[in-house]
């Protein structure tokens, strides 16, 4: 529901583009006299930007990964997502260069989906309150094309350096019973009958949509205020009024989302409508077109410039 295609920070790790990637060696295997890769070093304290060092060298080496700071949190697992800081440098020939860090954004970043596959390597097993450190070579990163968005060549390292602070099952939902479920003239929600699944938003028959924003509240949570520019993690189910069909679905693809909030990086009914809303919240937005996409609609969603949408949001997390 993001209002504008924006390269989000996210998408640096993601590995939308590594179709026919190759995989390389792990770390555990011997290395060749010329492996540079454990040349690089990292100093700083867990939760703090870290300082990187990178050879003058040519990045030579299979995968190589360390854990920096060793972690006794829960263990992320392939079933889950990451919250958590990075930086992650480009490593070319004998020069290398910062391309992306959290630590400068001021927020973290959620770690979802399918990740680089020598970053994946690097962190599954690996305890929240961990700092790991992945030297990553072309064939378990971007591969034999690179990705020229963001200046990774087809034959360069990528280092990363993450901090680990919060696992998120990817089938999460907010815990609680649902203390109202809409109805009348709003649609009707319907709890799911088993953990991972969506509600079931039910549109009334013969009822013309609101004309402003309504904000519902099904579940309220019992964490903190979720305030605007934080970054927050949910689940979500978005139907369109005019037809009463879903969508999106996050739960339906099993992959929290994760945006900052209040700051226009999403649709303006979410802005306004969690904002202030409590972690662990359950919560409906009907959304006119507004406070939605706008008279232009979403053709790729099906949404027309006139729809009213609804959603459900299960506020997971704010940082």
């Amino acid at each position: 529901m993001r209002r504008a295609a924006a390269l989000a920070i996210t998408t640096l790790i993601a590995a939308a583009a590594l179709a026919g990637c190759g995989s390389s060696a792990s770390s555990s295997s011997a290395s060749a006299p010329a492996d540079t890769y454990k040349s690089v070093t990292v100093t700083g304290t867990f939760d703090k930007a870290p300082t990187v060092k990178i050879p003058s060298e040519t990045g030579t080496g299979a995968l190589y990964t360390k854990t920096l700071i060793q972690g006794t949190g829960a263990t992320l697992t392939s079933s889950d997502s990451l919250l958590g800081q990075f930086v992650m440098y480009d490593w070319s020939g004998k020069t290398h260069k910062l391309i992306g860090s959290t630590y400068s954004e001021g927020v973290p970043t959620l770690f979802t989906g399918q990740l680089l596959p020598g970053l994946e390597k690097a962190l599954i097993g690996q305890k929240v309150g961990s700092r790991v450190l992945a030297v990553i070579p072309p064939a378990d990163a971007f591969g034999s094309t690179g990705n020229s968005e963001i200046g990774v060549g087809a034959k360069d390292t990528v280092v990363f350096v993450v901090d680990m602070l919060k696992t998120i099952d990817n089938t999460a939902s907010v815990s609680g019973k649902q203390t109202y479920s809409g109805g009348g003239s709003l649609p009707t929600v319907t709890a799911p009958a088993k953990t991972g699944e969506s509600p079931t938003i039910t549109i009334p028959k013969n009822v013309t949509a609101p004309k402003t924003l309504q904000v519902k509240t099904l579940i309220k949570g019992t964490g903190p205020v979720v305030k605007k520019d934080q970054l927050i993690v949910v689940q979500y189910t978005g139907v369109i009024w005019r037809t009463g069909k879903v969508f999106d679905s996050s739960w339906s693809r099993s992959e929290p989302f994760s945006t900052p909030i209040g700051e226009g990086q999403v649709i303006p009914g979410w802005d306004d409508g969690l904002v202030g809303q409590t972690v662990g919240s359950r919560v409906m937005l009907v959304i006119p077109p507004a406070d939605g996409y706008g008279s232009s609609g979403s053709s790729s969603a099906g949404i027309k410039g006139t729809d009213t949408l609804v959603f459900v949001v299960d506020i997971l997390d704010a940082s």
